[in-house]
């Protein structure tokens, strides 16, 4: 068990927690949640003593071991992977590291037998004879190689990287598990892997997370960080948002009926205060006036921007063809023999581990990149306005947002149309104002889909759009996609979005490909689906559906 008592933390006359008293129970998953800037990292470096807050203090409980996931890819560069993974439980390692080099030794005097013994004695509680394989089950569960063990942390891919990382917290069955971002740079396998992983897990998990699916699955509690406070609800994500909207009803209700009362009474004093024969009354109405108080709710932290993609015309009979697309990169075949039809309404969601095939495929249909081999064509009706993964490029300037948005805005339109397209992204008052060189990944994202929206296009193009925004952003591009009319392509980890976006699933494997007209989660709980996806992805067959 893990608890606070009255943490609280500002930064300057910026209060970020007040007196924070929450218990954390084993057995149970909480779900960490809050606007950007709420703080919800700097919570799980305060619950991991990474981090001091102003004052009070985090309990856990005698002998318990904290683990958590660890953000610095490269502070294990040195280790091998194997290593980086036990190194998650310190002592285990400390005394794995004694025991071999005892045992490196080519004799053994009466003192060293004796602490070759207490090791043992020490190893064996510790589950120390279950290394290798858990390490093992935790690396291959997560998507990393056997033969990857041996290697350097610094010979690894970034995103290999992460996985080792989170394999490290999971390892050793810790009593007190905090994650930050777990499913960040892992596949649709993986999650679902993590998802089981942390169903069976018995112990307390706290996680940081902006995958609403991933929270939905694994989640018995949700701690809100809003209004300066964390509030407890018992549930998943899903629950916590029809409760949390339930109980801001009904204190919106609440102040409103006071409101009334308040205008009633003040209405009959006003009218009967002179009048002799009412005037007792009017005393006792004032009377209770003073006692009535309309509470204030505080301002949320939580604001929702407003996304909404309206297309200039409606797309023709012609959408999209592409027949035998190929393209070779550092000598590496990254596409090969993509062929593809699109049609009205279609809403298509590009899966599969290999992310760089998806990004190439779209930069080839806006023209980015030229193929190697095949043709495509839009329909003379099209449009296309396409969010590309990495939006760098549009942000290397030293321009106003007002400056930067305006390059995309009607010339009948001005600054202060901007100023109020800006406003609904979010960006209002002095902050229309920021330079694009100091703006955050999440505000490039909510940049990046303004412009989308000027565009009047009826075809979207999202390469991983969700990357870097908290929930409500996201719950926003959600709504906007379900509800635009014409036809979308893109790709996203984000489970929700792809299930309540897509009609048309199309993975990219490397045996193949798998085209279907049919919704994400009936995608994936189709047997049939499910054994070719796994024939594919083990190279037996080479079919295209």
């Amino acid at each position: 068990m893990i608890s606070t008592a009255n943490i609280s933390l500002a930064y300057g006359k910026r209060i970020i927690f007040k007196e924070v008293n929450i218990k954390f129970t084993p057995g149970n998953c909480y779900g960490l949640i809050g606007a950007n800037g709420s703080g919800k990292s700097t919570f799980l470096k305060i619950l991991a003593g990474e981090k001091e807050a102003d004052k009070g203090e985090v309990i856990v409980g005698p002998r318990e071991r904290i683990a958590v996931l660890r953000q610095d890819q490269f502070a294990f560069d040195e280790e091998t992977v194997f290593d980086t993974v036990v190194m998650g439980h310190q002592r285990l390692f400390e005394l794995m590291a004694e025991r071999n080099a005892l045992y490196a030794q080519p004799e053994l005097s009466d003192a060293d037998g004796i602490r070759a013994g207490e090791l043992e004695g020490e190893f064996a509680e510790m589950n120390g004879y279950e290394v290798e394989s858990e390490v093992a089950v935790l690396l291959k569960g997560l998507g990393i190689p056997e033969e990857f063990h041996a290697k350097k942390m610094k010979e690894l891919e970034g995103g290999d990287k992460v996985r080792v990382l989170l394999a490290q917290a999971l390892f050793g069955n810790p009593d007190i598990l905090l994650l930050d971002e777990p499913t960040n740079h892992l596949d649709l396998k993986s999650i679902t892997w993590l998802e089981d992983f942390l169903f069976r897990f018995q112990n307390t998990v706290i996680i940081v997370s902006h995958d609403r699916h991933f929270l939905n699955q694994v989640c018995t509690h949700i701690a809100d960080i809003d209004f300066g406070e964390i509030r407890t609800y018992v549930g998943n994500y899903d629950f916590w948002y029809q409760a949390s909207q339930l109980f801001l009803k009904q204190k919106q209700d609440e102040n409103r009926k006071t409101a009334a009362k308040a205008k009633e009474l003040s209405e009959f004093i006003q009218r009967f205060s002179s009048n002799a024969s009412k005037a007792k009354q009017a005393t006792s109405r004032k009377k209770l006036l003073e006692k009535l108080t309309v509470e204030e709710l505080p301002a949320s932290s939580r604001k929702y921007p407003f996304i909404l993609f309206k297309p200039d015309r409606p797309c023709g009979d012609i959408i999209l063809e592409a027949k035998g697309l190929g393209k070779e990169m550092e000598g590496a075949t990254v596409l090969d023999d993509f062929s593809l039809t699109v049609h009205k309404g279609d809403k298509i969601a590009f899966i599969g581990a290999n992310s760089l095939a998806k990004t190439t495929l779209f930069q080839i249909l806006t023209g980015e990149l030229t193929p190697d081999r095949g043709e495509f064509r839009w329909g003379v009706t099209m449009t296309t306005s396409y969010f590309p993964k990495d939006n760098s490029a549009f942000f290397n300037n030293d321009m106003t947002l007002v400056e930067w948005l305006g390059q995309y805005t009607p010339d009948s339109e001005g600054e202060s149309f901007a100023r109020g397209f800006l406003g609904k992204m979010l960006f209002s008052g002095d902050e229309a104002l920021k330079k694009t060189s100091v703006l955050s990944g999440g505000e490039r994202v909510r940049c990046m889909l303004a412009r989308m929206m000027l565009s009047g296009a009826n075809a979207l193009i999202l390469d991983e759009p969700t990357n870097h925004l908290d929930l409500e952003s996201i719950t926003a591009l959600n709504d906007g996609l379900i509800a635009f009319p014409e036809v979308i392509l893109f790709s996203s980890h984000d489970h929700q979005l792809v299930a309540t976006t897509a009609n048309r699933i199309i993975e990219i494997t490397p045996g193949g490909i798998i085209d279907k007209r049919i919704n994400f989660d009936d995608y994936l709980e189709d047997p049939e689906i499910t054994a070719l996806r796994e024939s594919l992805w083990q190279g037996q067959v080479d079919l295209r559906l």
